[in-house]
């Protein structure tokens, strides 16, 4: 499978040691003598069938989930894109409920002030009523009938 995260410097370095030793070891094999080179490749048999078999013992309690390259548990139904939407979905609603809780204040704040100017501009009061410090409790009771 491929790999979810991108590559490092680490990693990077790993693959290009990697590639410069399987291309000196594979010159080299050319030059070995025959029953040398039958013996490693039946060794290099072995060590593959005991790395299918290792597999096969981890993944045998997981049928639908399954391991990616960095070892990262996937969903075998899935496929990768819907991983990323999945993993980014929360932060997107987390970000959407939070702006909508700002709007929703800023608009109760607007509604509250508009409120306050629509009395202070219908009623009629002398202007000493407006510095009184009660005059902000007189505009939030309900009007008189």
């Amino acid at each position: 499978m491929s790999r979810t995260q991108p590559t490092t410097a680490p990693d990077s370095l790993e693959a290009r040691l990697g590639a410069r030793m399987a291309g000196a070891l594979t010159l080299r094999s050319q030059m070995l003598p025959h029953d040398v080179s039958e013996r490693l490749r039946v060794a290099r048999d072995q060590a593959l069938a005991r790395a299918r078999q290792a597999r096969l013992k981890a993944g045998a309690g997981l049928t639908v989930m399954g391991t990616s390259a960095a070892g990262a548990a996937t969903l075998g139904a899935l496929g990768s894109w819907w991983q990323r939407v999945a993993s980014v979905m929360p932060l997107v609603m987390l970000v959407l409920g939070l702006l909508m809780i700002d709007n929703h204040a800023r608009r109760e704040q607007v509604m509250a002030a508009a409120e306050i100017d629509a009395l202070l501009l219908s009623d009629d009061l002398p202007p000493a009523a407006y510095s009184d410090p009660g005059f902000g409790e007189y505009l939030r009771s309900p009007p008189s009938p």
